[in-house]
Parts: C-alpha cells; structure tokens; sequence
C-alpha cells in the first residue's frame, strides 16, 4: 500500500487538519467530536447538515459554505460518523430555524442520523437520497443506495435555505429532488482503504465492475472492458428507465470521477452521454463534471440524471462558496 500516510490510526485526524488549515477562510473543524461547519454562520437560516465515511472526498466536508452545507460530520474512512457528531454539528450551526439532515441511504448513516434526528433538541427534518438505480438492496443498504445525488441535493436545497426558506420548504423541496434524480456507476479498479491495506475487492485487468457503489459494493454484473460509448450507453439506459423523462424535459447532467479517473476520460464519458440522450431527443439543460463523489483512488465514474424544473434550475445558477464547489461570487 503506498499512501500519503505517517500512521494509519491517525490518517482521517491529519486530513482534516490539513483540510481545515487549507480553507480556513470558509470552514472550522471542531475536534471532540469531529464535525466541519461553516465558518460564517447566518442567523435566521435553516441549517444543512449531512455526513458519512470519509473516502468519498470533496463530498461531503468540501460542500460545507456559502449556499450548500452548514455542517459536515465525517466518520473514518467508509464508516459511518456518531449521533454525538451530529448533536453536537446541530447545536453548533442551529441560529433558530432548525436542522435539516441530508443523509445517504446507508444503513449506519440512516441509523445514526435517526438517533440524532430523536435525541436532538433542536428542531429538525431529514432527507434521505437514494439515487442509485443499480441494485435495489446491498450489504450495506437496504433499499437504493446514495451516491453522487447527494450532491445535487446539496446545492439545490442549500441555495434555498439560503434565500430564506423554513424548514418544511427545504425538506419538501429535498424529496422532490432526491425523487427527480438517478445514477449509476461503474468501477474499473478497486480501491484500499487505509486501515485494511489490502485491496476492497478483485477485478481482473479486462473486466469492469457495472453498478458499483461508493464502498466497492458489487454492482448489477461483472463484464468484460468495453469501449466509453458502450459504458455510457449501458448506465444511461437503466438511469433513463428509472426516471422516465418527458420529451421536453431538461437534466442536470453530473459525470463523476470515483478517484482515479483522469478529467480528460470525465470529459470523454461527458461526450458519450451527451450524444446518447441527443440521440433520444433529451435535453441537457445543466451540466457539471469532475470528481466530487469519490471511492478513495477507485478508477472509474458514476453518471446523473436530474430532471430540472424552472425552480431547480435558479437555485443551482445561485451563487455558492465552498472548497468543492465554486461559482458566482
């Protein structure tokens, strides 16, 4: 295992020190417990907070700021963070419109987030994203898993709780998106999670994993390399299928890199899902590439559709301010 690493036991600890330090003009890091809040809280403001194992960087530390998260609560890495992370990220970052939670559908995020949701006393909601349209249940869910759906949820509904909408409004309009939004993925190599030293899961040299999850979960089927085009077209299919888009409908489009996977080849399997939904007669309406729903070093990507409303579109043109993501300010 070659990594950026002094000792295992304290990787997640020196990241975020580092990651903090870095952006210490958007965020804070808060040690006992660990959670990232923005540093410029707003009073009056429903606050965003969500979490998950760390690995899957810029998500979801590197959404918290100006019009996306309040707050992040990272856990080691692939492993849920701690009800006491989330209390206490709620306590921080609450200025008197409560806490909407944005949690992935993993089961120990799920559980965990539920228990903090119950014991907290500040007032709160939850939105669950379950994007993913490979395998309706997995090892580590049952239902869809989240993956790169979190992020458009993230903005969207950041954007709104920062133009002045209640609590009720943000986790309505969370649903609405979370339902009008779907992904799927595929691995090419597995990934080593600091902690084990060894390899996630085995892949030969000439086959690739079709439905990964963000863990390395198995996906729909184990096939033979095949060209971008062919990739593309197979994940589009089972998003499209799922969604269902009208003719006249536009979609956010996000090309996900899972770590290892070079912006050049993001930008390619862009121009391969952009010819098969022109193909279709579907509009792209929206469209964001990079790597910001990550597996570790996985090489690989994963595709989403969003079906986009006027109002999903104002909000994720708004201005927003974070490390991971940054336009119109």
């Amino acid at each position: 295992m070659k990594k950026f690493i002094n000792d295992v036991d304290d990787f997640l600890a020196e990241s975020l020190a580092g990651f903090a330090a870095a952006h210490s003009d958007l965020v804070v890091l808060n040690n006992e417990p660990v959670f990232v809040r923005r540093k410029a809280l707003k009073p009056g403001k429903v606050a965003l907070i969500s979490g998950g194992g760390s690995g899957h960087e810029p998500l979801h530390s590197g959404f918290v700021g100006y019009g996306m998260l309040d707050a992040a609560c990272p856990g080691q890495i692939f492993t849920s963070p701690t009800p006491d992370q989330m209390m206490a990220a709620a306590r921080a970052v609450d200025t008197g419109a409560g806490v909407l939670f944005i949690v992935k559908n993993y089961s120990g995020d799920l559980m965990n987030f539920e228990m903090a949701s119950e014991m907290s006393e500040v007032p709160n909601a939850m939105v669950l994203i379950n994007d993913d349209v490979a395998v309706e249940n997995s090892s580590y869910t049952t239902g869809r898993r989240g993956v790169a759906g979190a992020v458009i949820v993230e903005k969207l509904v950041g954007s709104m709780a920062e133009s002045g909408a209640d609590l009720e409004q943000c986790k309505a309009f969370g649903d609405r998106i979370n339902k009008r939004t779907a992904s799927m993925g595929v691995a090419f190599t597995s990934c080593t999670v600091p902690a084990a030293g060894t390899l996630t899961f085995k892949i030969g040299d000439d086959e690739i994993e079709v439905g990964v999850g963000i863990h390395g979960e198995p996906g729909r089927r184990r096939a033979k390399f095949a060209p971008a085009d062919a990739i593309a077209g197979e994940l589009l299919t089972a998003i499209a299928e799922d969604l269902k888009p009208a003719a006249d409908a536009e979609l956010l489009v996000l090309v996900n890199g899972l770590g290892g996977t070079p912006l050049g080849e993001l930008y390619l399997l862009f121009n391969s899902t952009r010819t098969w939904l022109e193909q279709r007669g579907l509009n792209i309406g929206r469209v964001q590439v990079g790597a910001l729903t990550t597996s570790l070093e996985m090489a690989g990507a994963s595709i989403t559709l969003c079906v986009l409303d006027d109002e999903m579109k104002r909000h994720w043109d708004s201005a927003v301010h974070t490390p991971g993501l940054r336009w119109g300010v």
